[in-house]
């Protein structure tokens, strides 16, 4: 997820499918913008290029777009980047990849967590990228985002995804930590760290999330579903008591061979109003 192999020069490809050992159903999202092949990623589009990026916000047009390629590409390049895949999902009309960036910090690596969702035509070709990922762990600064989506009343999410939605809104604990398998762990949006494996970590994390007075209160707006994992795009209005402007994350829950979950992994910038939660 995203771009169409078959777009890029063969020398481009070839060198992509040695580095991952492996043919492309499509290319991942920052391998491909790391080519600088431009026409292929806009050609990858149905129509003109449009992205929403968390801290550039929209970027729509070739001229935009061609400027956000060479920018990232000189980041990545400066922050002498590894890319390390983690999980794509393949929709009927929408798909989603997650990837974990491996940076050079001013004084220590960074590794930063980003989520890429995609709408597409019948054909495969995009429509629009959403771009998801918190400042956390490059600013120690939160960049609280609008909304990119609508929300979607009639959207349910099915089976244990389910269950995990209405316990989070209801700042049900016991329910919570029961969606997870006994190995299962939750993922902050700023990785490293923060990453909370098993019922008694569960437990600590989720009851301190629930700490301002209740659950927290998500506006459902795209659902990604292949049956293994979900990606669950929202808007987040409610924390506990506090009201919060809407701002956008998307999330995306693994199930395990138990029907249980074994990994929420949650991309938003949230300034939580909890304390020191990042």
């Amino acid at each position: 997820m995203p771009w169409v192999p078959e777009l890029f020069t063969a020398p481009a490809l070839q060198a992509l499918e040695e580095k991952r050992h492996r043919k492309f159903e499509t290319v991942p999202f920052f391998d491909g913008v790391l080519t600088g092949e431009v026409d292929a990623l806009i050609g990858s589009f149905s129509g003109e290029p449009e992205l929403y990026h968390p801290v550039r916000g929209r970027i729509r047009g070739r001229r935009e777009f061609e400027v956000y390629v060479r920018d990232t590409q000189a980041w990545l390049a400066e922050r002498n980047c590894a890319i390390e895949e983690v999980l794509t999902i393949h929709g009927k009309s929408r798909g989603s990849g997650e990837a974990i960036l491996h940076l050079d910090g001013g004084e220590a690596p960074v590794d930063l967590p980003v989520a890429v969702a995609a709408d597409r035509v019948r054909d495969g070709r995009l429509v629009e990228l959403r771009v998801y990922y918190s400042s956390w762990p490059l600013t120690a600064r939160h960049a609280n985002r609008p909304p990119v989506l609508q929300s979607d009343p009639k959207l349910r999410a099915p089976d244990v995804v389910g269950e995990y939605q209405r316990a989070l809104a209801g700042g049900d604990l016991d329910a919570i930590v029961d969606t997870f398998q006994p190995d299962g762990y939750a993922r902050e949006p700023a990785g490293g760290r923060f990453i909370h494996r098993g019922a008694g970590a569960l437990r600590a994390f989720y009851e301190q999330m629930f700490s301002n007075g209740g659950g927290i209160t998500l506006q459902h707006c795209g659902l990604i579903d292949d049956g293994q994992a979900c990606a669950l795009e929202y808007n987040i209005v409610g924390w506990g008591k506090t009201e919060l402007p809407p701002q956008a994350g998307v999330a995306v829950y693994v199930r395990g061979e138990t029907g249980k979950l074994a990994a929420a992994r949650i991309y938003d910038d949230v300034n939580p109003p909890i304390g020191s939660r990042k």
